[in-house]
């Protein structure tokens, strides 16, 4: 059964929801896994005050059962601490579409009266709900010595330079600053770009590494466009708000380079097939080869800014300016938790889908006997075959 989640909730309304299915049974799942994972969505420099307001806590309502997953869904729920603030309290309609938001585009699809409606949904709160399923999955994978983590290595135009540091040491690193850049010297850079737009009334975007490591060979499939494992996780990446670009490994960079630079070499090391470099980024063909998963997206700078945008008011006809609603002057360094968490589900789901099984009990051994890179892993024919005989 392919895994498979359902969010709901509004921005301002009394919760966020999510339900997970297809999880197996057996697995450890105290709620401070999930908790650690809300929290750092909630920390980074940048962020605007409604997360003084927001204490994510998460109170699971079914699927787990004295600490452990049962297999039936998990359901999940996040209280709207801000709810209280807007109960039962007349709000005036919105009219002015903000630019850059679904302000406009949903009001158009779903014939909407007050924009409000659109961004209620479109709200970057809805996150919460994917950090919290992804928390389940990165647990998931854990278990099986799959670790995923993410870092800032761009904030509006300045760029850190992480290609020194090994890895592992990248995910510690970044979580010892509030940009979330394990480069320390970027950091302190960040923080002062962020400051400066701050004060310029303004917003900035930025780039997010996130690697996943212990990826087995063999996850994804080539063999129908929708199945591969590039087209699933650019379709997880680019569904979270304000993301606008992905590559997996050096893709852009690639282009400016010939074939024979930018592939990968296999080459024989103890009977094991390895790779001196990655610049595929950990996946060919929609499969994955066992290196490392690299992925870089592009996020864009928040469309809510305090300074004023030329706009129309819908009810009036009237030009007229944005109003502003409460944001994050850069949500560059909160975004990093939810894109490790949107791209550990779709390796969660690769995951299952290669071993298949109910239960930790059942997966198990079947991840044990999975394929290595090895040549005794490989049984190559050596006599000729007619493929299509007459």
């Amino acid at each position: 059964m392919p895994l498979r989640f359902l969010t709901s909730g509004e921005s301002h309304g009394p919760a966020m929801v999510a339900v997970l299915e297809g999880f197996p049974a057996g697995l450890s799942l105290p709620t401070s896994a999930i908790d650690d994972e809300l929290a750092r969505r909630q920390s980074g420099y940048g962020s605007g005050p409604r997360m003084k307001i927001e204490d994510d806590k998460v109170q699971i309502l079914s699927g787990v059962m004295d600490g452990v997953t049962t297999g039936a869904p998990i359901s999940l729920l996040i209280q709207n601490n801000d709810h209280k603030n807007w109960q039962g309290k007349p709000i005036s309609p919105l009219s002015t579409p903000r630019p850059g938001h679904a302000d406009l585009t949903a009001a158009l699809k779903y014939g909407y009266g007050d924009f409000r409606l659109s961004l209620e949904r479109a709200s970057a709160r809805e996150t919460a709900t994917r950090v919290a399923i992804g928390a389940i999955c990165k647990r998931f994978l854990n278990f099986f010595g799959i670790q995923i983590g993410g870092y800032v290595s761009s904030i509006g135009g300045l760029y850190a330079d992480v290609t020194a540091i090994p890895i592992p040491d990248r995910f510690t690193l970044a979580e010892q600053n509030e940009t979330r850049c394990p480069d320390s010297t970027a950091a302190t850079r960040f923080q002062q770009r962020i400051r400066e737009a701050m004060t310029q009334k303004d917003t900035l975007g930025g780039i997010i590494e996130i690697i996943a490591i212990g990826l087995p060979p063999g996850l994804g499939s080539h063999v129908h466009a929708d199945r591969r494992l590039t087209a699933k996780i650019g379709a997880a990446v680019l569904g979270v708000q304000a993301m606008k670009g992905i590559e997996i490994g050096p893709a852009f960079e690639n282009t400016g380079l010939t074939g024979t630079q930018t592939q990968d070499a296999i080459l024989l090391q103890d009977q094991e097939l390895v790779r001196p470099t990655n610049r595929a980024g950990g996946i060919e063909g929609g499969i994955t080869n066992g290196q490392p998963l690299l992925v870089r997206a592009a996020m864009k700078p928040i469309a809510s800014t305090l300074t004023p945008q030329p706009t129309v008011d819908l009810a009036t006809g009237q030009q007229t300016t944005t109003q502003y609603e409460r944001s994050d002057f850069c949500p560059v360094p909160r975004a990093v938790p939810v894109l490790e968490a949107v791209i550990a589900f779709v390796l969660a789901d690769a995951l299952l889908e290669k071993l298949g099984g109910d239960s930790i009990e059942e997966i198990t051994p079947r991840f044990a006997a999975l394929k290595k890179s090895q040549i005794s892993d490989l049984n190559i024919e050596t006599d000729a075959h007619t493929w299509w005989p007459d």
